[in-house]
């Protein structure tokens, strides 16, 4: 029962978001909002059961799976629909330009000791939690952009104007050595997840809110292949996410980083 559970999920999630955008669009049209209440009268009409959890529609599509193909389809060239926060319990359909965050292949990978407890490593439960989990004890968020960074919360839930309800996956302080005070929004990306311009966009709205005299520096963190992550620098240029800057790290134990290695890291120093 719960694989065929898990199997219809998926279809019904699909055949609302498709009602909502052929309910508001028109050729031409490149944004327009809708709201959450929408999905009752959605559900009913389509004779299919109603998630108890209506938000989890929107937030499947905005970070998890991909939108409908006959939705995909309207976009106009080098342009994809997003779903965006529009205020409490309203959303937005947009284009904006097509950008894929993914790790380059051809990057170095930097080895950095596993400082992670085994026992937590032991019983992580998600593939996000074991990241959050591996960038806290680790002190990736420093290692990464050269601060001495503090979490702050994770999952922290809270409303931002013009947007709605948003979640962080964790949020770091930091200050570094000249005395300049920093906030660190990141996303955390495992299993099917995605980097999107909306979570961007929505972190960062948050940080300028909730932290007006601190400079915002968003991070997101993803798990690769042979146990490495890669950690990007984010921000937002005319509604477009852009990369600041990418390393790859990979949790090894110490003695697993050879004197070579150790020499080939102090010559690229600056």
């Amino acid at each position: 029962m719960p694989e065929e559970k898990s199997k219809r999920q998926p279809n019904r999630y699909q055949a609302i978001i498709a009602r909502v955008f052929t309910d508001h669009h028109r050729e031409g049209v490149k944004e327009f909002e809708f709201t959450r209440d929408e999905f009752v009268a959605i559900a009913e009409s389509l004779h299919i059961d109603l998630p108890k959890n209506v938000g989890d529609v929107i937030y499947s599509f905005r970070y998890r799976n991909e939108l409908p193909q006959t939705i995909l389809d309207t976009a106009t060239n080098n342009l994809e629909w997003i779903i965006e926060g529009a205020g409490r319990a309203r959303y937005r359909f947009k284009q904006v330009r097509l950008n894929r965050i993914v790790p380059r292949d051809e990057l170095l990978t930097i080895k950095i000791p596993d400082a992670t407890p085994e026992i937590i490593t032991a019983y992580a439960l998600s593939d996000e939690q074991a990241l959050l989990a591996k960038v806290r004890y680790n002190r990736l968020v420093d290692v990464f952009l050269s601060i001495t960074a503090f979490s702050l919360q994770n999952h922290l839930r809270t409303t931002v104007k013009n947007v709605g309800q948003i979640e962080i996956d964790e949020i770091y302080i930091g200050i570094d050595r000249h005395g300049r005070q920093f906030v660190v929004p990141v996303q955390a990306k495992g299993g099917n997840d995605k980097h999107g311009v909306v979570q961007s966009q929505q972190d960062i709205a948050c940080c300028a809110e909730k932290f007006p005299n601190l400079i915002c520096r968003a991070v997101s963190a993803q798990f690769m292949n042979e146990d490495r992550i890669a950690m990007f620098e984010i921000t937002v240029l005319n509604g477009d996410i852009r990369v600041v800057d990418e390393k790859h790290y990979q949790l090894v134990p110490a003695n697993a980083i050879s004197a070579d290695e150790l020499r080939q890291y102090s010559s690229r120093c600056t």
